[in-house]
């Protein structure tokens, strides 16, 4: 939408999305995912436990695809059962 002008920035997305900016900057800094975790997360087989937004923020933070690929299997332990359960 911003591409298209259809909205500003951030800050409108988060208007129409009813979310706050930051929030918007944390869902879009996924897109900054190396393409390799990107598709590890999209083919994740049924029942494997969730991962959260929070958890990959410390991989998102990381520019170099390398240093999110190195970081990126200590995240998956993280998830806990009480996590996997929540909505």
């Amino acid at each position: 939408m911003i591409d298209r002008g259809e909205v500003e920035d951030y800050a409108d997305l988060a208007r129409l999305g009813y979310v706050t900016a930051a929030r918007i900057t944390q869902i879009m800094n996924l897109l900054n995912l190396a393409p390799s975790i990107q598709e590890e997360i999209l083919t994740l087989p049924a029942g494997s436990p969730r991962v959260f937004e929070r958890r990959l923020r410390p991989v998102t933070s990381q520019v170099l695809w390398d240093e999110q690929r190195r970081i990126w299997p200590s995240v998956i332990p993280q998830v806990t059962a009480s996590e996997a359960h929540s909505g």
